[in-house]
């Protein structure tokens, strides 16, 4: 068994590459859409109050525990409250990004759906944060959280009244959660290292962060695991046919990948079609990273 990473075979995914021009485009656009989106849903203060008041209500109803359980872990030392914060502020976009960049130059075969999942679930919260504008723990007195990034710093937000850069009615759903959890799947599937699962580290700690800075309630994070979990799964049958679609390609040019009609290597219980894709026949039954597998692995 492979103990660490290891470039894509030679000719094993690189037709699965889209044009790098094309993505940066791509990736641009969608990112300038999302945070265009986002001021749409400013000005309805009086309603993202009114909603972070129903929503910490309903999370006590639940029995969910208290925001302020991990919040006083991280007021127990300055320390600790600024590498939430610099953890809240610094690691979401550049780790989502230097996954995407990575499916890109060593997993091309992975790249295409784990974007399309990406897209899929930021799409989806845009509509969420103009549907229901959500004022986060930290501006609500009743809940007794300490904006912590105001307090300690560094802060990535300003005073809601003034800030141009964002919009600090859009907690729910939580894409810091959802990013780091699907970043955490992505890298999970496509990588090869028996340490790969420390990867999960990542969307943990992420929510921690979020909740212990009091930046988001849990029922972000919970919302933001539905929709990627949507996504993986409306995702799926594109990936199951783009499986079937190189099995067939695969077992109509055998001289070109040297298997035999079966479409599966001898004693492998797996196969390489002719766009790079590599599939398994044997997958885990119930395995909640085996749900985005086909999809990651369809390329495009």
């Amino acid at each position: 068994m492979k103990t660490r990473e290891e470039p894509e075979p030679a000719g094993s995914g690189a037709s699965s590459r889209p044009p790098l021009l094309r993505e940066l485009l791509l990736v641009a656009g969608l990112f300038l859409v999302y945070k265009l989106g986002r001021h749409l849903a400013t000005g309805h203060t009086a309603q993202a109050y009114r909603n972070g008041h129903d929503v910490w209500d309903l999370e006590r109803a639940l029995g969910l525990p208290g925001e302020g359980t991990v919040q006083s872990v991280l007021l127990h030392g300055e320390g600790l409250a600024q590498l939430a914060n610099t953890y809240y502020a610094a690691v979401h976009f550049p780790a989502t990004a230097a996954f995407l960049v990575w499916l890109y130059l060593r997993r091309p075969a992975h790249y295409v759906g784990a974007r399309r999942v990406l897209a899929g679930v930021t799409g989806a919260a845009l509509v969420l944060h103009l549907a229901f504008p959500l004022a986060p723990p930290r501006m609500l007195a009743a809940t007794g959280l300490v904006d912590t990034g105001r307090v300690y710093g560094p802060s990535v937000y300003g005073p809601p009244h003034t800030d141009q850069l964002s919009n600090q009615f859009a907690a729910m759903p939580s894409l810091h959660f959802g990013w780091a959890l699907m970043v955490a799947i992505g890298l999970i599937v496509a990588g090869r290292s028996r340490l790969r699962w420390l990867w999960l580290l990542h969307p943990l700690f992420t929510l921690l962060v979020i909740v212990g800075t009091a930046n988001h309630y849990w029922l972000d994070a919970l919302v933001a695991g539905a929709l990627l979990g949507l996504a993986l799964a409306v995702n799926r049958p594109l990936g199951r046919e783009r499986v079937r679609a190189a099995s067939e390609g695969r077992a109509t040019d055998e001289s070109d990948v040297g298997v035999g009609t079966g479409g599966v290597a001898a004693g492998t219980g797996g196969g390489v079609g002719t766009d790079g894709v590599v599939g398994s026949a044997r997958e885990p039954a119930g395995s909640a990273v085996a749900s985005g597998r086909e999809l990651v692995e369809a390329g495009r």
